[in-house]
């Protein structure tokens, strides 16, 4: 018991702080899992949790920096008892939320590691009953845990010490992009290719005939044979990872494809309404220096917005250029900066920028 407690704990702790640290690496795709449970919330149990969505990164970062402090309390055994209660608070919390999602197809990914693993929402709330399981195990036999590797002041420095760090990688992470891109449009993707399937489907079917039941390969040409099911046997590269990539103008044409041609510096503005107006006057200098590029760089600008909205708004900064629109959500997925650049060859993307880290035309010509 006293083994199995430790293992409990380091378990317990490890998975808190990397849960943590995998949402301050891109709290801003955190914040969105945010509002988009606030917003079912509002629906189903009152518009008062409407209230928390223009909060959502301020909570994203408390929250996910709650979680690194959390696992590092606990592993120093700093305050052990007051530390596992509020993780109990925390795991009941996350419970609720996993399991209002599977139970009633709310919200189809929790976010719980972020970008960097995907789980289903059963497999959520599954992995927040295992956590709950070990914080049991702990809470329980505190008595194998004695020994605190922080005291006094020593823990307090090591706890404010985290909690500096945590929010640190967090903020920075929120002013610039993430540290880690896990998104489709990560640099060196190529869009194109990830908006093919990259194997063709492979199924198996499920056929009955007097009560017996058989899995075929191909569909049999016995028609005694009557379809019960149906599976893919191939279902994470049988579909196309990109599915929503759709580029078009003012009247509806599409243009995605001619975006995937040649070399191409698209500013997306994922909304006029909180796009950063600051920074305008270097994204213009940019967009103008990189249309003269020897490298023959189309300048392009994509938004989300309406084209009532955003005519307003180009005019109000000053911003030149062709523009298209797309999907909010795509645009979201693309890039953590609102406004921001990527680069494009040929549809591979060689460059992503946030609005803080706006790059020379060199630059931008040296990639390509």
């Amino acid at each position: 018991m006293k083994l199995l407690t430790r293992i409990c704990w380091l378990l317990l702790g490890i998975v808190f702080i990397f849960s943590g640290l995998v949402k301050l690496n891109d709290p801003i795709g955190t914040a969105l899992k945010l509002e988009e449970y606030f917003e079912v919330f509002a629906k189903d149990f009152g518009s008062f949790f409407s209230v928390f969505v223009p909060h959502s990164r301020t909570l994203s970062l408390v929250l996910s920096s709650l979680e690194v402090v959390l696992g590092v309390a606990l592993l120093l055994r700093w305050m052990l008892r007051k530390t596992l209660w509020v993780l109990l608070a925390l795991l009941v919390f996350f419970g609720f939320l996993t399991f209002y999602s599977a139970a009633f197809n709310k919200v189809t990914d929790c976010g719980c590691f972020g970008d960097f693993i995907k789980l289903t929402p059963w497999a959520s709330f599954t992995k927040d009953m295992v956590l709950l399981a070990l914080w049991v195990v702990v809470f329980l036999n505190q008595r194998y845990l004695r020994r605190v590797f922080a005291k006094g002041t020593t823990g307090v420095m090591y706890i404010t010490i985290a909690s500096a760090v945590a929010v640190g990688i967090g903020v920075r992470a929120l002013g610039h992009l993430p540290y880690f891109d896990f998104l489709p449009y990560k640099m060196g993707n190529n869009i194109p290719k990830l908006m093919k399937p990259q194997e063709q489907a492979k199924y198996q079917y499920v056929m009955e005939r007097n009560g017996e039941s058989k899995t075929f390969a191909e569909y049999p040409t016995d028609s005694t044979w009557k379809y019960k099911s149906m599976e893919v046997l191939n279902p994470d590269v049988s579909k196309p990872v990109i599915t929503d990539f759709s580029i078009f103008d003012a009247d509806g044409t599409d243009h995605t494809q001619d975006i995937l041609k040649g070399n191409k510096l698209l500013l997306i503005v994922q909304s006029t309404q909180s796009a950063d107006r600051d920074r305008f006057k270097d994204i213009n200098k940019l967009m103008t220096e990189a249309a003269k590029s020897r490298k023959q760089i189309q300048p392009l600008i994509v938004t989300s917005s309406s084209p009532q909205e955003f005519d307003a708004f180009r005019h109000d900064v000053n911003l030149p250029g062709t523009y298209y629109f797309a999907d909010a959500t795509v645009l979201k997925s693309m890039i953590r900066s609102n406004p921001g650049f990527i680069l494009l060859q040929d549809g591979t993307v060689k460059g992503k920028y946030h609005y803080h880290d706006i790059p020379e035309t060199s630059k931008l010509e040296e990639l390509l």
